[in-house]
């Protein structure tokens, strides 16, 4: 039996909670952590010179584009430019507990996640921080699975992709320990079929399995700015609280027949001064800003349909028809639960891999809850009272459903608008119907028995928090209108200058010299269950990849 619990019984229920001791109030404090020894090569943008020449100049010091800045430094002056912080001295970013205030504690200007809402409605977020999307997700790791290298458009050497995994493994990934509800979301997928059980294990395997994460075992957060601790100091400089303006192109005939080229960028300082960064001979400008910031930067500088750039006054360097299409995002659905049991934080650890498209995980937050029961029960000043909420969620495969990425100002500091059409393609549909029923299945499991409250008379039922599944899962109809109602994000939004498209197999965009795209704009599916592992996996691939391509 089922319930679902609306606001005020949502208060009664957590005041009873509180007061029969069920649930528990952290008192734990972050902890601060110390910057590491990196970081000396890390300065303000207001430090920097108006005007500078580099080989590499890589916009975005996100989840790809700090492993390509140390990969290239090994021989190459590079300049890595992130118009966020540093994550080290923010206790919230770099703590396992500090997700959900991270994703929260909004503004427009400096926070580390930057929101945005999606024309469906569906809020979601983006990285603003040295690190990207990877110092403000949940920290699972696993890579790729097998048909992301086939379909992806790229021809990959797999000794190298294998390599360029390990090579980021070696330095920020971790065995997770699991405690009560992974283990019983371990046991449960078990139990309704989702087989073999392959073990922990970084690798995308059909089964359940425990992956990788970023967080070790005191809870500390890694990321991929851990990983410029491999730059080679001499070459590099990376510039905090720098926002790149637009790519500078020029005019120049060569022999790939492309008669436009990248020379360098505009970026602007906290104190709103402008820098010019430039490139060697040879040199490259490379964006790594992420699905929304490359195809942004892209049409800010001129590139994209002539037509719409023209609707905003942006001179055309090149007529590209395809920026800000094959937008794609993977939808999330599921259900919460209060459960009558004190209850741990943990974010994503296991996994279960269906042969029907869908992915299932899960999560537990003890998260604090204001009520104005505090005035009649809590003598002021009130204490918070904490609530602990388990999650079981699904994304699917791919997806499908493609959408459109467009301006909504000419001021990059604004987000671009984007329209993800979920479910616009049946697929994705059907997919999603498949994993909400496989979640009604372990909800039906031996293992979630003591996650539901036990009533009068020996009844026992789940407390809801939001919708609960239908009652009626056989119904496709019924599922489906369920899908499409509690849709929203698992933040693996992908797309919008895809290969084949806007870059080339060698991620070169096309028609313009010197300028490459190296993160997730160029994807046209999400790898696996999480595409953070594969993004980094790409910056030190690319890295390598272009170091050779000197050589010769």
């Amino acid at each position: 039996m089922t319930k679902r619990i609306d606001s005020s019984l949502l208060y009664t229920a957590l005041v009873v909670l509180l007061l029969l001791g069920v649930v528990h109030r952290s008192n734990a404090r972050p902890r601060v952590n110390r910057p590491p020894g990196f970081m000396r090569f890390i300065s303000n943008a207001t430090d920097f010179a108006s005007e500078d020449y580099y080989d590499y100049i890589i916009v975005g010091g996100g989840t790809a584009g700090c492993p390509l800045a140390a990969t290239l430094s090994q021989s190459f002056r590079v300049l890595l430019l992130e118009r966020g912080g540093v994550p080290y001295n923010r206790p919230n970013v770099m703590s396992h507990d500090g997700f959900l205030t991270t994703l929260t504690d909004v503004n427009n200007f400096d926070s580390p996640a930057q929101s945005f809402i999606s024309e469906e409605g569906v809020p979601n977020a983006r990285g603003r921080v040295l690190g990207g999307s990877s110092a403000i997700n949940a920290g699972f790791y696993s890579r790729a699975d097998k048909q992301f290298f086939e379909n992806s458009g790229l021809v990959w050497d797999l000794s190298s992709v294998n390599q360029s995994y390990e090579w980021v493994e070696r330095a920020i990934v971790f065995r997770p320990q699991l405690r009560t509800w992974q283990t019983a979301i371990r046991d449960a997928l078990l139990e309704v079929g989702v087989h073999p059980f392959n073990g922990f294990t970084l690798e995308h395997k059909v089964g359940t399995k425990i992956g990788g994460s970023t967080f070790d075992r005191t809870g500390r957060r890694h990321s991929s700015a851990d990983l410029l601790r491999y730059a080679r100091s001499s070459n590099i400089r990376v510039a905090v609280y720098a926002t790149v303006e637009r790519v500078l192109l020029a005019s120049s005939p060569s022999v790939s027949g492309s008669n436009v080229s990248a020379i360098g960028v505009v970026y602007r300082d906290q104190l709103g001064r402008f820098h010019h960064a430039l490139i060697r001979d040879r040199g490259e400008v490379i964006l790594s800003a992420g699905a929304l910031g490359s195809p942004q930067l892209l049409f800010l500088s001129g590139i994209g349909p002539r037509s719409y750039l023209s609707t905003w006054g942006i001179p055309v360097a090149l007529d590209q028809p395809h920026v800000g299409d094959f937008v794609y995002d993977n939808p999330r659905n599921g259900i919460s639960i209060v459960p009558p049991v004190p209850m741990e934080n943990s974010l994503i650890q296991v996994v279960g891999v269906t042969e029907d498209g869908a992915f299932l995980e899960a999560a537990s937050n003890v998260i604090p809850f204001a009520s104005p029961l505090h005035s009649v029960f809590i003598r002021a000043p009130a204490s918070p009272l904490y609530v602990p909420v388990t999650t079981i969620m699904e994304k699917i495969l791919g997806p499908v459903s493609i959408g459109l990425l467009r301006l909504a100002s000419t001021d990059v500091r604004i987000n671009p608008v984007v329209r993800f059409n979920y479910f616009s393609d049946p697929q994705d549909l059907e997919r999603c119907v498949n994993g909400t029923r496989k979640i009604g299945e372990i909800l039906r499991s031996r293992a979630m028995q003591d996650f539901m409250i036990r009533e009068w008379f020996g009844n026992r039922r789940f407390r809801f928090v939001g919708a609960p599944l239908p009652v009626d899962q056989s119904n496709d109809l019924v599922m489906a209108d369920f899908c499409r109602r509690t849709v929203s994000t698992i933040w693996h939004y992908h797309g919008g200058a895809v290969v084949g498209k806007v870059v080339d197999s060698d991620l070169k965009v096309i028609g313009v010299n010197s300028l490459r795209l190296v993160d997730g704009s160029t994807f046209n599916i999400s790898p696996g269950t999480n595409p953070q592992a594969t993004l980094m996996m790409l910056g030190r691939y690319m890295g390598l990849k272009m170091l050779r391509e000197r050589m010769r």
